[in-house]
């Protein structure tokens, strides 16, 4: 249905942009119009076929209207160029050719390729000497977002043991928000949370999209996990003390759940903040917090040459859409995750791979 829908567009579309053109313009545009459906017919392939092959489970509706959309939308600016240039038809042509073709093989990539692209991002950050004679090693793990168990979790975990992190952080968001009430994801988020392990814990916080039952099914009896909840715990090192904080998403008291905690952190011991969102970064700075790991905005998930991510879900726009920042005295690193988001929406990824982070703290 969503591929008829989308063809009826195209053709709709393209019988108003031929009665704007010029008549002699017109000819080998029918080519176009083939082309054009041609392109749209294989990138529903490209959806519909995702589940056989075990890599994502999303709806089609709305990435194919999308996929759609930006076809209309090359053919809009053709015209546009053809009646301010007075181009060939023939060469204008081949250049929306090009173009149609050239969004069918990003849709690919988005959708098969750069999705299971897994990084590791190695950062160093200055700290105490935990560990006499080499840095500790704490692996963030973000944004599971699991809806069945795919080649990227099962390369989650293989990298995860052959980085033989000290600890482990879990910074939300275990099963995708269209999988909540889903058992076998739920099962396959446990499946692989539970086989995460490092010498001195697992820690884990309460993401965005983690409802109480998300968080009993994929938790429960793993007492391998230890989940903060709005909570700190001390870990003492041969070189020092590590004052981990996990603050819960919880409407608005966020703020001073940290201000409530951070007055909790022994004056002797290194701060690491765990939240989902990069959203507390104002209070954290003030908070004095050492180190603030975050998730949430994926990275932007899509996003575009020279000009990052479209879209963050961070209170902050673009201003912490991933990566590493200083503010005052803490140093926030905002991952791009593992997953993507639900709510129909395409299951892709361009210009912004998963990742893993290994932080090396040290002198």
């Amino acid at each position: 249905m969503e591929l008829i829908l989308s063809l009826c567009l195209l053709v709709v579309a393209f019988v108003l942009l031929m009665r704007l053109m010029k008549p002699a313009i017109r000819r080998n545009w029918l080519w176009l119009l083939l082309c054009t459906g041609v392109c749209v017919s294989v990138e529903y392939l490209l959806l519909i076929l995702l589940p056989y092959f075990r890599l994502s489970f999303g709806a089609t509706g709305l990435p194919m209207f999308l996929f759609s959309s930006g076809h209309l939308l090359v053919l809009a600016a053709e015209l546009f160029l053809i009646n301010l240039f007075r181009w060939r038809s023939k060469t204008a042509l081949a250049l929306t050719i090009g173009l149609q073709l050239s969004l069918v093989l990003l849709a690919a990539d988005g959708l098969y390729f750069e999705p299971f692209r897994l990084t590791i991002t190695r950062q160093h950050v200055a700290a105490p000497q935990f560990i006499p004679g080499r840095d500790l090693r704490i692996l963030q793990i973000s944004d599971l977002h699991v809806e069945r168990i795919t080649q990227r979790e099962k390369a989650v975990l293989e990298m995860a043991r052959s980085l033989h992190p000290d600890m482990i952080v879990l910074t939300g968001d275990y099963v995708n928000l269209d999988y909540l009430n889903d058992e076998t994801a739920l099962t396959d988020a446990r499946k692989v949370i539970s086989q995460l392990e490092a010498p001195y814990g697992v820690y884990a916080i309460i993401g965005s999209v983690d409802s109480p039952r998300v968080m009993k099914t994929v938790f429960t009896g793993l007492e391998n996990i230890h989940i903060l909840r709005n909570e700190i715990r001390t870990i003492d090192f041969p070189g020092g003390k590590l004052a981990v904080l996990g603050v819960t998403l919880d409407h608005g008291i966020e703020q001073q759940v940290l201000q409530t905690l951070a007055g909790q952190v022994p004056t002797d011991a290194y701060s690491l903040l765990l939240y989902h969102t990069p959203d507390l970064i104002e209070s954290a700075s003030a908070a004095q917090i050492n180190l603030y790991m975050a998730g949430h905005t994926h990275g932007g998930q899509v996003r575009l040459p020279f000009y990052g991510a479209i879209f963050t879900s961070s209170r902050y726009g673009k201003q912490y859409e991933m990566g590493a920042y200083t503010v005052g005295e803490t140093f926030l690193y905002v991952s791009r995750g593992l997953g993507m988001e639900g709510y129909g929406m395409p299951r892709l990824r361009f210009l912004c791979p998963p990742e893993l982070v290994l932080f090396e703290m040290g002198k």
